[in-house]
């Protein structure tokens, strides 16, 4: 018996369509504005306390 012919210009076809497929890209995470914000407030507090307690 003779063993199956199998065409590697489908597979090949088949290849070049998946390499070409363009998936769309990941949106970037926004970077969130909360924990710098609440450290800059946390800051200004604990320089506000200091020169309180200094000039008092």
């Amino acid at each position: 018996m003779s063993e199956p012919q199998i065409d590697p210009a489908g597979n090949t076809q088949q290849f070049k369509a998946f390499a070409q497929r363009q998936e769309p890209e990941a949106a970037p995470p926004q970077r969130s504005y909360l924990v710098p914000a609440i450290v800059a407030v946390a800051a200004v507090i604990v320089i506000a306390v200091i020169v309180f307690l200094v000039v008092r």
